[in-house]
């Protein structure tokens, strides 16, 4: 175990060690000592770079909340035009319905601390504002706010639902939502 200065990736791999145990136990399961010991690293090492449990989380789904901004950003700036942009989205549903079950568990947890903490609420905003920018560069404001809906929506919806899923329906709902005025 890499120790002080020599561990330059010790607070990454606290908080992929925080969003793990999330993902396994909920954030009722998390404390400091739980997380320093799947991270391999000494408690202290806690208090050192967190200067407590809800620190540690909102940095742990501010990052969580990062990387899922970044995906809709990587997607949509590929898109050269409107159609390869509806596209875009279609298969942003279907990787994000698609994904594990720790990504779906991490953003259902996100939600639940957003619903009920003004500061876990402001990474919720900040990320879809992002979702939304990264929409906009295709769609105007109003059809980029309903596309970011309904890519959550039916993400979650698929990713729980237990019967198969027909993507032409994603497209056609995706189409009907885009189509011009």
């Amino acid at each position: 175990m890499a120790t002080g200065h020599a561990d330059p990736q010790r607070r990454a791999r606290i908080l992929r060690a925080a969003l793990d145990l999330i993902a396994d136990d909920g954030v009722a399961g998390v404390s400091h000592r739980k997380v320093a010991a799947r991270a391999g690293v000494p408690l202290g090492s806690m208090t050192y770079h967190f200067a407590g449990r809800d620190a540690l989380l909102r940095e742990a789904f501010a990052s969580f909340a990062e990387q899922a901004a970044a995906l809709f950003e990587e997607r949509l700036s590929a898109a050269g035009d409107r159609q390869e942009a509806r596209e875009a989205v279609a298969q942003l549903v279907r990787e994000l319905s698609e994904s594990d079950a720790r990504t779906l568990v991490l953003t259902h947890e996100l939600y639940t601390l957003a619903a009920r903490e003004p500061a876990y609420r402001d990474l919720t905003h900040t990320w879809m504002r992002r979702s939304r920018a990264a929409l906009e560069r295709h769609f105007d404001a109003a059809t980029a706010q309903q596309l970011d809906a309904l890519i959550e929506g039916l993400s979650l919806h698929r990713a729980l639902d237990t019967t198969p899923h027909d993507h032409t329906l994603t497209v056609d709902a995706i189409d009907r939502l885009t189509a011009a005025p």
